[in-house]
């Protein structure tokens, strides 16, 4: 089995440490000219991302990535991942699972270009009230549930892997 590069364990340790007090370590990871993009945002460059992080972990009571699987090969990898977070304005505080996978690619040692993909509605618009219960609703009757009405009422608990 391959080693895991040096960088993309750099990046694992340093994500795991980030809070509103530890943004500073972005500039360890991150190129300069970083290309960020989730299913929410497009950001291009360090200090917009920087800016972007600060707004972020403003209201995160909690955060930490699980990492379940990792693919590296050259100057790209691909992580799997589960994240555990808490937010005082999201799901009463209540800690919230989000399963997803980022794509990473980096030049001179630093990540230039990261990719997220998970469930917007996981991470965010399921916690909002009546939004929430819209969006639950719908993915029930999508994937064909029957469960008088609502399904998927609050919180799931978080897979282990």
């Amino acid at each position: 089995m391959t080693e895991q590069p040096d960088w993309l364990d750099n990046f694992v340790r340093i994500y795991n440490q980030l809070d509103r007090d530890t943004l500073h370590l972005l500039a360890e990871i991150y190129h300069p000219d970083i290309q960020f993009s989730d299913p929410l945002h497009g950001i291009d460059g360090l200090t917009n991302l920087s800016t972007y992080f600060s707004d972020m972990y403003s209201n995160v009571i909690s955060c930490q990535f699980d990492i379940h699987h990792n693919l590296s090969q050259g100057d790209q990898a691909a992580l799997y991942w589960t994240m555990r977070y808490r937010h005082s304005r999201l799901g009463k505080g209540q800690e919230i699972c989000v399963e997803g996978h980022s794509y990473l690619k980096v030049q001179d040692g630093k990540v230039i270009m990261h990719r997220d993909y998970f469930d917007a509605g996981s991470l965010l618009y399921e916690h909002i009230p009546l939004m929430g219960l819209g969006i639950r609703w719908l993915k029930a009757r999508v994937s064909g549930e029957q469960s008088g009405g609502v399904a998927n009422k609050g919180a799931q608990a978080c897979p282990k892997f």
